[in-house]
């Protein structure tokens, strides 16, 4: 298998290729890996196993830290993207950590190897009117309607996560104050308002849609949950991702998923003046710190706006 994708090389030891095609082979029937990942896997030992021959490597005791930093090293001057070194990298520290389970090895030594940190990429947010004209797209006039406008309402004008949405019991709605009692990570709870229109569209949904999904409902088995499919029981997760991204390709916003609204609630409130930390609050983040990467999003907003609109831009 791995001579068969590079070829043995004069200076390398057989007992290191064997490794990685015994590797290889476990992989595939324990792991139950695709096709795709396996072909990565092969290619990026081929490349390893070669680079460690030529470095001298006769087997698996020579290699060591140093070793591994000076081909991670030598992988930075090849033109390969961060991510793909990175990929290369954690092929090799799993190879070499499936020898250490088969006794071949006693310490991995690409434990603790550092892989090139890789850039985060900013999330992708909607324009305010993009989101607002999404959150009308359902029918009112229905039961599944008024049920997924909620839902829109909630995502966007809450900032809610969809499984935060989907526990959502009908105590956690105060409508007269216009708040949400959240079970957030961790079992934190927080408290976040709505806005008028989303306090407008549970109200409509509560006292109209939601008894028709209620109604299907077997006898007993009926619910406090908010939001019901169509056999009466609380709506997933799975089933509330998929009505939303289907929305949002009705719109036009291929690609993008329900946590689109999120990220666009967080960056719409920093857009309009908020305060970093009342956001955090908001969206139930542990860290200032994850809550700071849409300070970046609205920068680059802002920056693109300037761009577009100042004369001398």
């Amino acid at each position: 298998m791995l001579r068969m994708a590079m070829g043995t090389h004069s200076g390398m030891a057989a007992m290191l290729e064997d490794t990685c095609d015994a590797f290889l082979r476990a992989a595939r029937v324990e792991r139950d890996l695709s096709p795709h990942t396996l072909d990565a896997y092969r290619s990026d030992l081929a490349q390893a196993t070669d680079w460690l021959g030529r470095s001298g490597v006769a087997d698996l005791d020579s290699i060591d830290r140093r070793l591994l930093r000076r081909y991670v090293a030598f992988l930075g001057t090849r033109e390969y993207s961060r991510r793909s070194i990175a990929r290369k990298v954690s092929s090799l520290r799993s190879m070499l950590g499936w020898a250490v389970a088969q006794g071949k090895l006693e310490t991995n030594p690409a434990d603790g190897l550092e892989s090139p940190k890789l850039d985060k990429p900013l999330p992708k947010v909607m324009k305010e009117a993009e989101a607002s004209f999404l959150c009308e797209l359902p029918p009112d006039d229905d039961a599944v309607g008024q049920r997924d406008r909620a839902i829109l309402e909630l995502l966007y004008g809450s900032g809610l996560r969809v499984s935060e949405l989907c526990g959502l019991d009908l105590d956690d709605v105060d409508l007269r104050a216009g708040m949400v009692q959240v079970m957030g990570k961790g079992r934190k709870e927080r408290r976040v308002p709505m806005t008028p229109t989303a306090a407008d569209s549970l109200r409509k949904y509560r006292d109209d849609g939601r008894r028709w999904f209620l109604e299907r409902a077997k006898p007993g088995q009926g619910t406090h949950a908010v939001f019901l499919n169509h056999v009466g029981r609380r709506l997933n997760p799975r089933t509330v991702r998929a009505r939303m991204t289907a929305y949002l390709s009705v719109e036009g916003r291929n690609g993008l998923g329900p946590h689109a609204l999120r990220h666009s609630f967080a960056t719409h409130l920093l857009d309009n003046g908020a305060d970093l930390r009342v956001v955090q609050e908001l969206l139930g983040h542990e860290s200032l710190a994850t809550t700071q990467i849409y300070t970046h999003v609205s920068n680059e907003r802002a920056r693109t706006v300037y761009e577009q609109s100042h004369p001398r831009a």
